[in-house]
């Protein structure tokens, strides 16, 4: 099966897959920049990981999207949440009649915006569950053995394209040893995530810990449990089907993470980066006010970290 994909950010999620992708000799285009982008020209593109580890891997890396070759079959959006709208842009010169558009990024808004940009008829839905980083330029250091994508229709049916794009798609990654769900309803599986990255990072990047002391203290397991509560509730309020012990199972599945884990947006905030967060809490809490539906927790952490959400610069 022949299909051309490009990845818009190689940073840990579209470092990860899309080297995967590139190893296993699909062709793979990266949109990069700055030291991370010269680094993949000159030394390829490695992986640090105790699951699928690789080292330079040759890969085709521009900052320049137009010089890429032309419409590919599947655009990978894999940015940081803020980099959104510019990335739509500069992907342009890869998308052509033909050319499903997903993202791949945190949040719930992502999906809005490609369709916004490209059409709903050519946008797909996508979950990432990796915990990676670009730790040196050229190269991806993936924690943990969790490496998941899930992808899916919007709108099933709507149309035969994205159908075949996701076909095709799903046999090239198990060719690539990418771990690949195609669920029944993506939004509910975007959701799902969200519910979980926003409190969990939130949770974290306020306590500045790692979620071991954070579980262990009842105050702040309390508090973490009462973030999982809320984005529930606004994603009921939103229509979206999630199970009533959702937040509880989630409390659970948190409980078998290593004690030492942290959320990217805790590191953000140790590297004084900017951070995700207003479309993490902050989004929790501003949908919690538009729909009536109160959600505290997330309004102060957005409150507390608001200071530091620009990095320092």
């Amino acid at each position: 099966m022949n299909m051309r994909i490009a990845v818009i950010g190689v940073g840990g999620v579209g470092g990860y897959f899309g080297g995967l992708l590139a190893a296993a000799g699909v062709d793979v285009v990266f949109v990069a920049r700055g030291a991370h982008l010269k680094a993949l020209q000159e030394n390829g593109l490695s992986i640090e990981s105790s699951v699928r580890p690789l080292s330079g891997v040759k890969v085709r890396a521009s900052d320049d999207a137009a010089s890429l070759g032309g419409p590919v079959d599947l655009v990978l959006v894999a940015v940081k949440l803020w980099d959104t709208d510019a990335a739509l842009a500069a992907a342009r010169p890869l998308v052509g009649e033909h050319t499903a558009i997903v993202s791949l990024q945190n949040g719930i808004e992502a999906v809005g915006k490609v369709s916004a940009a490209y059409g709903a008829a050519r946008t797909l839905g996508g979950v990432a569950m990796i915990a990676a980083i670009i730790d040196r330029p050229g190269v991806i250091k993936h924690t943990g053995s969790l490496a998941r994508l899930q992808l899916g229709e919007v709108q099933p049916g709507q149309n035969p394209m994205l159908g075949q794009c996701l076909s095709d798609f799903a046999a090239i990654a198990k060719t690539a040893g990418v771990d690949l769900v195609v669920p029944a309803d993506i939004q509910r599986a975007i959701w799902e995530k969200y519910v979980f990255l926003a409190s969990f990072s939130g949770i974290t990047a306020l306590t500045r810990s790692a979620i071991g002391p954070i579980l262990a203290e009842p105050q702040t397991r309390a508090l973490y449990l009462a973030a999982l509560e809320e984005a529930c509730a606004v994603a009921r309020a939103q229509g979206v089907a999630l199970a009533a012990d959702h937040a509880a199972k989630t409390l659970a599945a948190t409980e078998k993470m290593p004690a030492g884990t942290k959320s990217s947006m805790l590191g953000d905030l140790e590297r004084g980066n900017r951070l995700e967060l207003p479309w993490l809490s902050g989004t929790v809490a501003r949908l919690g006010g538009e729909l009536g539906v109160p959600a505290p927790t997330h309004g102060f952490i957005t409150a507390a970290l608001q200071l530091s959400a620009n990095g320092r610069g």
